[in-house]
């Protein structure tokens, strides 16, 4: 497959799913130490990367959880931010810098932190009271991140006598690297047809619902804008048909995530809307996509990584017909802002 290293790929899948033991073993101290609320913090497409998790909790658990900006949750603080609080952060770098804000903030708190990032030693890794460290690269830490944060939140979940399926689950998530490369292999032909039809398409109109909207306003934002310059919208599949739907035309680019959690209706029903006014739709279905080794239960939960991994095959077409690599920035810690 083009631009495609199977060893590193083996390393980062493999590497986030063998990190259940450290993950087992955070949550029962921080379960044995007690807590009262969880924020999952973030910036940018690390704070998009919660929502997922945000959902979960909120549709398991009783557990207070709050999704937070990194750096608007230090500027306007919530009083229900304290030494009863566990938090969580991710930053591949480790130097986000308003990340790395937000946990000190906590530190200074009482909260106890556990961090998610590609290198243990870098700021973040060194602040957290408790760390998850696997290397991975801008290409591959969709599948990093959201594989630790299932864990993570299951495992958290099953401390409480919420979520019984826990063990399964981690036994299933051990490694995923065949799975998800069969899903990139499935999905690199319409990835291609993709990138070649919209070589010169400037603007993309992009959809998601239930736990693929995080991901939905990921892919529009650190990707298509970040990454390729392109224009997007992104809107909630329930939001679509209040107002947003104007924006659609015969001709526009509109990119729809289907997942397999209680969202999918919502998605549904804008597929419907784009079959009678639009020409011009992509359809991203994680149904679509066989799981070897994951029980037919766990398949709404584990569509983020799938989603992931298809999305991977799109962007790597994206770069090359647009000759833009991934990796070209004008603004982006490359000037001061």
């Amino acid at each position: 497959m083009l631009g495609f290293d199977p060893d590193f790929y083996r390393s980062v899948v493999s590497g986030a799913g063998a990190l259940h033991t450290r993950i087992d073993e955070i949550a029962r101290a921080v379960s044995a130490k007690g807590y009262e609320n969880l924020f999952l913090i973030g910036s940018g497409g690390s704070y998009a990367a919660m929502w997922p998790y945000e959902l979960l909790v909120t549709t398991h658990s009783t557990l207070p959880v709050r999704s937070a900006i990194a750096a608007e949750l230090v500027l306007s603080g919530d009083p229900r931010l304290g030494a009863g609080s566990l938090a969580v952060f991710s930053s591949l770098s480790g130097t986000t810098a308003e990340t790395l804000k937000a946990l000190e903030y906590c530190a200074e708190r009482g909260v106890t932190t556990i961090a998610l990032t590609g290198d243990g030693d870098s700021p973040i890794g060194r602040a957290a009271d408790h760390v998850l460290v696997n290397p991975a690269d801008d290409e591959t830490a969709g599948e990093s991140i959201d594989i630790q944060l299932l864990l993570l939140t299951t495992a958290l979940l099953h401390r409480r006598g919420e979520f019984e399926g826990y063990e399964r689950l981690a036994n299933q998530l051990t490694d995923l690297t065949d799975a998800l490369i069969a899903v990139q292999e499935q999905a690199d032909g319409p990835a291609a047809a993709f990138a070649r039809k919209h070589r010169h398409t400037t603007y993309h109109f992009l959809v998601g619902a239930g736990n693929l909207w995080g991901f939905t306003y990921n892919y529009s934002m650190c990707i298509l804008e970040e990454m390729q310059w392109l224009h997007t919208t992104r809107v909630h599949g329930a939001e679509f048909f209040h107002g947003s739907l104007e924006l659609i035309e015969k001709d526009t680019s509109l990119l729809l995530f289907k997942g397999e959690d209680a969202g999918r209706p919502l998605m549904e029903r804008v597929e419907r809307f784009a079959e009678r006014y639009n020409e011009n739709t992509t359809v991203i279905d994680t149904a679509a996509y066989p799981l070897p080794g994951v029980d037919d239960e766990f398949r709404a939960l584990v569509a983020p990584i799938v989603v992931d991994a298809v999305t991977a095959r799109f962007t790597k077409h994206l770069e090359t017909v647009r000759e833009h690599p991934l990796s070209t920035r004008r603004y982006y810690r490359v000037v001061e802002y």
